[in-house]
């Protein structure tokens, strides 16, 4: 989203598309809030591939 902000102070994107692509960025946000609680409820722990490889 600062990339997003950055483009919108120097004219690069318009308003309106800074704005769809802030609530699209919301949702992303919700939906991963919600994938968290529901491991929490379930006491589980998700399993993230990225998270998991080396950093060769």
């Amino acid at each position: 989203m600062s990339e997003v902000f950055r483009q919108l102070q120097s004219g690069e994107i318009r308003a309106k598309d800074a704005s769809e692509l802030a609530n699209l960025g919301g949702k992303m946000i919700n939906s991963a809030k919600v994938q968290v609680e529901y491991f929490a409820l379930r006491k589980e722990a998700p399993r993230i591939i990225w998270l998991e490889q080396d950093s060769e």
